[in-house]
């Protein structure tokens, strides 16, 4: 079998987590209410410091519930270049919300506050305004990158001066906080709505969350039934989400140990110089001599999945499935790989 570290969402549900789903207490979510859903929304909220969650599909949709919930339509959304909220959610914001995605470029590899502000239109009867600042933490495009939480608050500081609601993309949010030390709860205080998913980081099959204040969720649950998401027994998923969390959310640190031993093992082959990771997420940047496609065809071959992310970047994640010797193995390799590319 390959070692597959094309995502973190590549992982299978263990023996324990489709036993949990087997035996979840279930209900009609869209009725009633699910009573395992309800846990793990209220866990969720417990956890992110807010007064509700809800359970969603996806993440996308998750965040263009954010997205839909704090924008207007005909204003625009200011966000990091590298935000999957631009690159991977197919313009969500513009087709349902009605808005325009303003991609900021920070002075560093994301945007920073002194950008933010910069970018931020004053007020004229001659320009659109903004009315929603999006990050993103970890930052997926910059290499599972921490954004500090000192940098969180100043950049929610400079959007609430402007009058702006700031959502968080916290995917991996799981990551960010165990790499750093810093609790999900200080991290979210720094947002009006935030996404977290449970099927990254943390291996679940299905699922995300949306948290915020609770009467900013009652329309939200609006929303997200107008966008299809509302599931009937739906505690067979959230089961799943629970089991990661009690599970998956202490081993994390794991995940990040992994990516830095691989990295260390893949710098320099072939001229690759790779992104130091801060979690789970190794970006190697190749030489403008080898073509990052060929690279991954040939890595497939030799027993090692990677992502192609540009022309002359690749991307590997590190998960629950992939142990300290496989991790050595997919190192080894990769760098056998990269000096014959």
């Amino acid at each position: 079998m390959p070692i597959d570290l094309r995502s973190d969402t590549v992982t299978k549900p263990t023996p324990a987590m489709r036993r949990a789903m087997a035996e979840a207490d279930v209900g009609d979510d869209v009725l009633d209410g699910d009573p395992t859903v309800r846990r793990l929304e209220a866990r969720v909220a417990e956890l992110l410091g807010m007064e509700r969650a809800l359970f969603f599909p996806s993440g996308t949709m998750a965040n263009q519930t954010g997205v839909w919930l704090l924008s207007r339509p005909g204003t625009e959304v200011l966000l990091d270049a590298g935000a999957h909220i631009i690159h991977y959610e197919y313009a969500g914001a513009a087709a349902l919300s009605g808005v325009q995605v303003r991609p900021v470029q920070g002075s560093g590899p994301v945007m920073d506050a002194a950008a933010l502000r910069a970018a931020i239109r004053p007020r004229s009867p001659f320009t659109l305004s903004a009315t929603l600042v999006c990050l993103e933490n970890t930052h997926n495009g910059a290499g599972g990158k921490v954004i500090p939480l000192a940098e969180m608050r100043a950049l929610s500081s400079v959007a609430r001066e402007h009058g702006l609601h700031v959502h968080l993309d916290g995917a991996r949010l799981w990551n960010a906080s165990v790499a750093s030390g810093t609790s999900l709860a200080d991290f979210a205080s720094c947002a009006t709505t935030v996404m977290v998913s449970f099927s990254k980081g943390l291996g679940a099959p299905v699922g995300a969350a949306l948290a915020g204040s609770r009467a900013l969720l009652e329309e939200g649950w609006t929303v997200r039934k107008r966008l299809g998401g509302g599931m009937r027994q739906s505690g067979i998923l959230a089961a799943a989400a629970l089991h990661a969390l009690d599970t998956q959310l202490p081993r994390l640190a794991d995940d990040h140990a992994h990516a830095a031993e691989f990295a260390r093992l893949v710098d320099g082959a072939g001229g690759a110089c790779v992104v130091p990771p801060e979690t789970n997420i190794v970006m190697i940047d190749l030489p403008g001599d080898k073509d990052a496609a060929a690279v991954v065809s040939a890595a497939a071959a030799a027993g090692v999945l990677v992502s192609l992310w540009s022309r002359t970047r690749i991307r590997a994640v590190f998960h629950r499935d992939v142990d300290a010797a496989m991790t050595r193995t997919a190192g080894e390799t990769m760098a056998r790989v990269l000096e014959h590319a």
